[in-house]
């Protein structure tokens, strides 16, 4: 393991982590990521094989894999590159892994257009402990974004992200049996607790707009989850925990 120190904050690297916090086109094209965080540092050192540099303020209090890049910031270095408002020490960068392929099965979770990052992360999160497959479908946020990372609490390293489009995912399901179903606020929809979820692939909308028209009209079943009458909505990461523990059941 090597190790250095840094105290400018012109150098290369402290600049190119800030530029990976902040834009999705920088990540993709470095292939890497950035994360901060004492308690996602430890998952990456546990689950992810692209750990490949890792910034802290003090020394580290665990055992870093041999191929890792050691450095060492003064706390104001920390501050001027951490995202965060009071920043733990620790700031870390990851390779993207490569993409996996999607392949349907039967009880999975489709994501459509869920762009807030921390609703991302906790439905990764929640995925994650429940053993649910997921995909992303076109107009998420980005999984490997520092908030999505943040929220999802290391189920971005212990698990596949996979990526697809809505025909891709549609045409598989179809070739595979695998019915697909939406969550939806119509007259129409089957009470939840009704559905077989477990032989089902449940597509989960955007936070303001729902599911996309295209899905809503391709799908073979609605669903929908009771609730008290003058509520409208529930936030899209509570709508998926619902629908993943009613398809665990």
């Amino acid at each position: 393991m090597t190790q250095e120190r840094i105290t400018s904050r012109k150098n290369p690297l402290l600049q190119q982590v800030k530029r990976l916090f902040s834009s999705r086109r920088e990540r993709e094209a470095a292939g890497l990521f950035a994360a901060d965080g004492t308690k996602l540092l430890e998952e990456a050192v546990k689950y992810c094989p692209g750990l490949e540099t890792v910034i802290l303020t003090q020394e580290p209090w665990m055992e870093l894999p041999e191929h890792v890049r050691l450095v060492q910031v003064p706390g104001d270095v920390m501050e001027s590159i951490s995202p965060m408002a009071s920043p733990q020490g620790a700031v870390f960068l990851c390779r993207l892994p490569e993409r996996a392929p999607f392949r349907p099965v039967p009880g999975m979770l489709l994501l459509d257009g869920i762009q807030d990052p921390g609703n991302l992360g906790t439905i990764l999160r929640t995925a994650d402990a429940l053993d649910v497959p997921v995909a992303l479908l076109e107009g998420c946020a980005d999984p490997y974004g520092h908030k999505a990372v943040r929220s999802s609490m290391g189920a971005v390293f212990r698990t596949s992200v996979v990526t697809t489009s809505w025909e891709q995912a549609s045409a598989a399901c179809l070739k595979a049996g695998i019915p697909i179903a939406v969550t939806a606020l119509d007259t129409s929809s089957v009470d939840i607790r009704r559905a077989d979820l477990s032989r089902m692939a449940v597509v989960i909308g955007s936070e303001g707009q729902g599911v996309r028209q295209e899905i809503l009209e391709e799908a073979g079943e609605k669903l929908i989850i009771p609730m008290n009458p003058h509520c409208e909505s529930l936030n899209a990461s509570i709508a998926a925990a619902i629908t993943m523990w009613q398809m665990k059941k």
